[in-house]
């Protein structure tokens, strides 16, 4: 089978090894414009370009499939791929490209679709609090995640665990269900599933404004803010007029105490009131420090018990 793949980041990586692992052909690949990073403004390659050129594979970075259409349909057609694979490749895909391929334009999704279609589908699900999320592999249309669903895999979400660490999870996972795909759809094992709309949600871009905590919410609420933002843009909190960011967290109790919301409860930990129980910060980063255990943080500067932390 013939495969263009078109992705970016971390997440599209792991898929594309997994594809270079299998019995498909990895023709070409598409992916963002290099990027100015870091104080000297360096332009730093995406992570499936890295991939894609150690093994040698053609990439191509065009600023859009569509004010390009000319050239790089071109370059399509000449492939005239079986398949293209598409996660997280941050385009849109004109029509012409999505009805190329034999089997069509087939997206990696981080979501059980329809629910949270769109840019921020793990960071909304532990937002919301949800128990279950997972990966959608599915046959592109020209709606936002609108296509038929090809195969699904749920997974549980774990109780402290961060956008960062599902997103890791995500990706492998996807990257196997795809595999397998690809296997029945050369098979022609399977039948395309119309996704229901009645139940379809949408997961919107995270943004900074949703970063700072608010103690006079539920200890649930809190606690899943600072796992979906962690690693970014990460929830924060004031402790004497300066910033400390929050990278993970724990539930001590969801009992209401006296205390008021927060008001800082720990000791050697660093413990805080919410409206109905406690949360501990396991991880922070006070503003120009460097991110550590909150045991670690409060050895070097303790924090008086009933010191009020506020946004």
């Amino acid at each position: 089978m013939k495969v263009i793949f078109m992705g970016t980041p971390d997440f599209a990586e792991v898929t594309l090894k997994k594809l270079y692992n299998s019995d498909v052909e990895v023709c070409a690949v598409f992916t963002q414009p290099d990027k100015p990073k870091g104080r000297g403004y360096k332009l730093i390659p995406p992570p499936v370009k890295v991939l894609a050129t150690e093994h040698g594979t053609p990439v191509y970075q065009p600023k859009s499939l569509k004010t390009d259409a000319e050239e790089y349909m071109k370059v399509l057609t000449d492939i005239a791929p079986d398949v293209i694979v598409v996660a997280a490749y941050g385009k849109i895909l004109p029509k012409e490209v999505l009805e190329l391929p034999k089997y069509g334009c087939v997206n990696v999704h981080a979501s059980l679709l329809p629910e949270y279609r769109g840019a921020a589908p793990i960071q909304r699900a532990i937002y919301d609090g949800k128990a279950q999320t997972g990966i959608t592999i599915m046959q592109m249309g020209e709606g936002l995640d609108t296509g038929d669903i090809l195969l699904q895999e749920s997974t549980d979400i774990g109780e402290n665990e961060t956008s960062a660490e599902l997103f890791d999870r995500l990706a492998v996972i996807g990257a196997d269900l795809l595999v397998k795909t690809l296997g029945l759809l050369a098979a022609d094992g399977i039948t395309p599933v119309a996704q229901d709309e009645s139940k379809a949600t949408y997961a919107e871009k995270i943004t900074k404004e949703m970063s700072a905590i608010d103690f006079t919410q539920p200890v649930e609420r809190v606690h899943k803010q600072i796992c979906a933002l962690s690693d970014s843009p990460c929830a924060y909190c004031c402790l004497d007029g300066k910033r400390v960011k929050v990278y993970h967290s724990e539930i001590v109790s969801r009992e209401k105490t006296n205390a008021a919301a927060g008001e800082f409860v720990g000791g050697k930990r660093f413990d805080a009131a919410c409206s109905d129980g406690i949360i501990r910060f396991t991880e922070i980063q006070a503003e120009g420090g460097k991110r550590m255990a909150d045991k670690a943080y409060l050895n070097g500067k303790p924090v008086k018990a009933g010191t009020l932390l506020s946004v």
